[in-house]
């Protein structure tokens, strides 16, 4: 067995070595962690944020500069409102409780997703997170939150349709770099790795335009449980991939 010590700097090296900024995260199981140890839902997602805490800790360790998280999808409207009322309150709580350690740790918070439709009172906590971490040298968090690659892409196009109509640009100039930046990620670089837990192999409409080139890395943890030693196998078996980008 592996030590963590030695798991960790096997994974700063490859990090360091292969030029790794970004991993994104599908923070999937929390419920299935809850009720498999007979416990509410609500205990589930609490656990999910200490994970999330440790995560961005291990990233800053390992020197990984970007933090891409699946906090809660255009598809989450869809659960019970007794579930939704409390994802919402425990992203505020959450912003608010663990704002001043985040902000102290260098942490730049940054949201992707349709934050418009957020009640008033999340809306202000959000763009508070935002503008108090912005100046940051840290990791780079971005919080994926009420959020849909198509309904991103979309959304893209729709500005790109608006710049096009204005003259600003024209269709036959129209590039791949142009809509990337008009995505919610626009100037962050592409996920090098995308980790899934709790065993699901499915990109449940997550940063589709984003991943053309990124490794996928599912693992049987629930998200509860994923921790720095989970981080450090993410990159030691991405350390074992061979990238081609198309190239043969």
């Amino acid at each position: 067995m592996v030590l963590l010590e030695n798991k960790q700097e096997i994974a700063k090296e490859i990090v360091k070595k292969t030029g790794f900024k970004h991993a994104a995260i599908i923070m999937d199981g929390n419920r299935r962690w809850a009720k498999n140890k007979h416990l509410p839902s609500a205990v589930g997602h609490k656990e999910g944020v200490s994970a999330l805490k440790r995560t961005i800790r291990a990233a800053d360790d390992l020197g990984i500069e970007y933090v891409t998280v699946y906090a809660f999808s255009t598809e989450n409207w869809n659960r019970s409102p007794e579930e939704v009322n409390f994802l919402m309150d425990l992203l505020a709580n959450t912003l608010k409780n663990e704002l001043d350690e985040m902000h102290k740790n260098g942490v730049v918070i940054r949201f992707i997703g349709d934050t418009a439709a957020l009640s008033k009172n999340l809306k202000k906590v959000v763009d508070n997170s935002v503008e108090k971490t912005k100046n940051n040298h840290g990791v780079k968090l971005q919080i994926a939150f009420n959020y849909g690659a198509r309904a991103e892409i979309l959304h893209a196009f729709k500005n790109i349709a608006a710049k096009i109509e204005a003259g600003e640009i024209t269709a036959d100039n129209l590039t791949e770099a142009d809509i990337s930046a008009a995505l919610y990620t626009a100037g962050i670089p592409d996920p090098d790795l995308l980790i899934r837990t709790g065993g699901e192999m499915r990109v449940s409409n997550y940063l589709l335009w984003q991943i053309a080139y990124t490794e996928f890395y599912i693992t049987e943890k629930y998200w509860p449980e994923f921790d720095k030693d989970a981080l450090c196998d993410a990159i030691i078996e991405f350390g074992t991939r061979n990238r081609r980008w198309g190239g043969g």
